[in-house]
């Protein structure tokens, strides 16, 4: 198997180096990822500035680093690691977690959308820590997809589909198992705060409080709370196809 690992919190995070580990076992890995952190850039793309590929060793396997965003490295790492294509993108474990609403803001989810796009199974995993300065146990992570990887690497997917996984960050006795669920609703409030400089001129930091609903059973968010690995079939087709054929139907009857 030829395997991708990608992520957005930079080629030096520790948590693509467990993944790229764990995946090393189980087929040909290389490493694409961004020199740097790039949390939160989304779906984003680089499209006027040159991208500078550099050559690494990354724990013994290839690797290359990119001075872009996650869907870059993917991009590139057709290009320049897997030519001919492969067979399975990675992108994680993300250092923290992208439950509800965060795929749509989240580096490490576009990345495997990314790989989608391209015709290849893809997979974002994320670590979910909620307090700060908690260990982010990585190793359970770890654990969990080693021992899960066969089904989970070979799920009968529909066209278009990828997964988002989300782990607890418990240690592994705590992991109560696994459940495939929906996006929860995980949201921000407060989200953009004015403050002011020493001059006090006034400016806006952006980030906000998070509010999650772990009372949605079914859903990762609730997944999660309750000491489940959560796994999520994620849809590149947006169309909500409940509305359009309200729409489709309410045109006809005008008509």
């Amino acid at each position: 198997m030829r395997i991708l690992v990608t992520n957005d919190d930079g080629i030096e995070a520790e948590g693509i180096r467990h993944l790229a580990l764990v995946a090393a076992q189980f087929g040909t890995v290389k490493v694409v990822a961004p020199d740097r952190e790039r949390s939160a850039c989304g779906h984003a793309m680089t499209m006027r500035d040159p991208l500078r590929v550099k050559e690494t060793d990354f724990h013994g396997l290839e690797g290359y680093i990119v001075n872009g965003l996650p869907v870059d490295c993917v991009n590139v790492a057709l290009t320049v690691a897997w030519p001919d294509g492969c067979d399975l993108v990675l992108s994680g474990f993300n250092n923290g977690p992208n439950l509800g609403f965060d795929a749509t803001y989240s580096g490490t989810v576009a990345a495997a959308m990314e790989g989608r796009i391209n015709g290849i199974r893809s997979i974002a995993l994320s670590m979910c820590v909620f307090a700060d300065g908690a260990p982010f146990h990585y190793e359970t992570g770890s654990k969990w997809l080693e021992e899960n990887w066969g089904w989970l690497t070979a799920l009968d997917l529909p066209e278009l589909t990828f997964l988002n996984v989300n782990v607890p960050a418990l240690a592994w006795p705590e992991i109560e198992g696994h459940r495939f669920v929906a996006m929860g609703r995980r949201v921000y409030e407060d989200r953009v705060e004015r403050r002011e400089d020493p001059w006090g001129r006034p400016y806006y930091w952006q980030g906000g409080v998070v509010v999650m609903r772990p009372d949605m059973v079914g859903t990762d968010v609730w997944a999660v709370t309750n000491g489940y690995v959560s796994v999520s079939p994620l849809s590149l087709d947006w169309t909500n196809a409940e509305a359009l054929a309200r729409l489709v139907s309410g045109a006809k009857a005008a008509t």
